[in-house]
């Protein structure tokens, strides 16, 4: 009786043994690949407490979280003969952990140097002002030459970002000084054309002006306001133009006005003479 006891208790700490060495757990991030004799089984095990059959399934864990890896700087040449260094970061996951787990040896490293490869392409295809500039379309076309391969690896690329550019120290001049020659070009025609509408504006200013003389006066009489308004000056009032020409319009009409006179009177002289000479008899 004792003998059996003993045995029942050697058998269910051996089957506990067998159990313990047979329970694995899976991480939240995680996703396991089983493969039973060698061979991976098609479904993956979710995350949780999970049994294998022992000494017949071994499990290997892929982390299914993003993955952001650098890309090392990569030097090349545009397509307008420009020497440049770039570099990148592409944001990558797994979606299918048994392809990832079969189809790759190290996905991560593949990622790399196709990412790498792919990025010297897109520098040959390039132009300079599109490395500068128009970085959202090299960022698509980027992901679409790392997701076609990665695709296949149960990889899923979800973006592709150019960091830096780095150019020569001449072409930073030559840029620079370029730059500078722009915004002198700018300024140069800004200035030209305030001058341009405030000649047109002088210009019909000074046609309303003649219009009405006046006028004249008035904008005098407010810059001489404006002027007094300072106070730490002495004003010196020129005589005004308009009042000389006031002048010389009411002495010409008193001139006209005379000399019509004097013509007036010079007509009735020699009508008197004739009635003088024939009384005299």
């Amino acid at each position: 009786m004792e003998g059996t006891v003993v045995t029942v208790v050697v058998v269910a700490v051996l089957l506990l043994l067998v159990l313990k060495s047979g329970m694995r757990v899976v991480n939240q991030v995680e996703r396991g690949v089983v493969f039973r004799w060698g061979k991976a089984l098609p479904a993956h095990r979710q995350p949780g407490v999970t049994f294998l059959i022992p000494f017949a399934d071994r499990m290997r864990k892929v982390n299914v979280q993003i993955v952001t890896m650098p890309v090392p700087t990569q030097e090349g040449i545009t397509r307008d003969n420009v020497s440049v260094k770039v570099d990148a970061v592409v944001y990558f996951r797994v979606t299918d952990p048994v392809r990832a787990a079969i189809e790759v040896q190290d996905y991560v490293f593949a990622v790399g140097q196709v990412a790498q490869s792919s990025l010297r392409s897109i520098i040959g295809k390039s132009d300079l002002d599109d490395l500068l500039s128009d970085r959202e379309r090299l960022h698509e076309g980027l992901a679409l030459m790392i997701d076609s391969p990665a695709a296949g690896w149960g990889v899923h690329i979800d973006r592709v970002e150019i960091k830096d550019v780095q150019l020569p120290e001449s072409l930073k001049r030559s840029m620079s000084r370029q730059a500078e020659a722009e915004r002198e070009r700018r300024a140069r025609v800004i200035t030209a054309d305030g001058e341009f509408q405030a000649a047109q504006q002088l210009a019909n200013a000074s046609r309303i002006m003649s219009d009405t003389p006046e006028a004249m006066q008035l904008r005098l009489l407010q810059t001489v306001v404006e002027v007094a308004a300072e106070k730490n000056s002495t004003l010196v009032m020129p005589f005004p133009v308009e009042l000389l020409r006031y002048f010389d319009r009411t002495v010409q009409k008193i001139d006209s006005d005379l000399g019509q006179k004097s013509g007036l009177s010079e007509r009735q002289v020699p009508a008197q003479r004739p009635a003088e000479n024939a009384e005299q008899p």
